[in-house]
Order: structure tokens, then sequence, then C-alpha cells
């Protein structure tokens, strides 16, 4: 499936590691925030659950339809589990930023943003990350930061 539309949202994150599944679950339930009030979809809009594959899959290898591509995922900064952020990929916390591989997500976020493609951020403060053991579903506050997290996201579309 080619990722061609002018704005994507991606959800990153592995639902298998607790909180690190926030950006994938917020993805769906953006889409059923959609069906359950009979809404259309945004035009030229994709909502992409990236798993743990967006930095090698996605973020390197734009499309150049891309204006601008909304990222939302957990951040570890100083602040209670479950507060959301929106970050620019130059205000991230040095280091704390990587996928479940420990890679950098900072440095293709960065390429996106010097090809002209406007990216931003929608950061959750996780309460728990369990890997590399299973635990599956979302802390309470993380869940609770669903519904705040989508109208931060419609705002940025």
């Amino acid at each position: 499936m080619p990722y061609d539309a002018g704005r994507l949202v991606v959800g990153c994150g592995n639902v298998l590691f607790k909180d690190d599944g926030f950006g994938p679950m917020v993805i769906h339930a953006l889409e059923d925030y959609f069906k359950e009030n009979n809404l259309e979809m945004p035009k030229d809009t994709q909502f992409i659950d990236a798993g743990t594959g967006a930095t090698h899959f996605i973020f390197s290898m734009p499309d150049d339809n891309w204006k601008k591509v909304i990222v939302v995922d957990v951040v570890e900064w100083n602040a209670e589990p479950g507060t959301l952020k929106i970050f620019s990929p130059y205000d991230m916390p040095k280091g704390k930023y990587e996928n479940a591989h420990t890679w950098p997500v900072e440095e293709p976020l960065h390429d996106l943003v010097d090809m002209g493609i406007e990216v931003v951020i929608v950061g959750c403060k996780p309460k728990e990350i369990t890997a590399p053991d299973v635990d599956m579903g979302l802390t309470e506050p993380v869940e609770a930061a669903i519904p705040k997290a989508i109208e931060m996201i419609l705002n940025e579309l």
C-alpha cells in the first residue's frame, strides 16, 4: 500500500509492550471516531498503524505528495504519565526518542523536514514500557490520554 496522501498520521510503537502501543492504539481510536460519529475521513489524509516499522519503512521512503507528517508515539520527558505534548523533531529529548530496537528516530524526521515536509510529533509520556516482557494493554493514564490525542491530531490536520 503506497503512502501517497498529502498528510500522514503515523502511529508508532509496539502493542506487545504496554504503553509503547500508544501510537497504534490512537490510530485505531481515530478510525473508530470517524465511524462512530458518521464522519468522512479527512481528504488527502492517511492514518497508518506503523507499529515499529515507521523509521525504516515509512520515514526513510517519502513520497513527493507528502506535505505533513504527524507522528503519534510515546516520548520520555519530565511529565506525569499520560501527559501529551506537541514536539517538533528538533526539540525531542536527546537519546529519548528511539524505537523498540533502539534506532534513533530523530534523523529520518529531520531529513523529512529538510525536504520541506512539516513534521509534528504528538508525544505521550508513558507510565510503563515492559519490553522485552510482553504485557499488552495501556496503563490507565495513557489510555485516558487517547481522546485528547485525537483532539490534538484533528487540530493539526
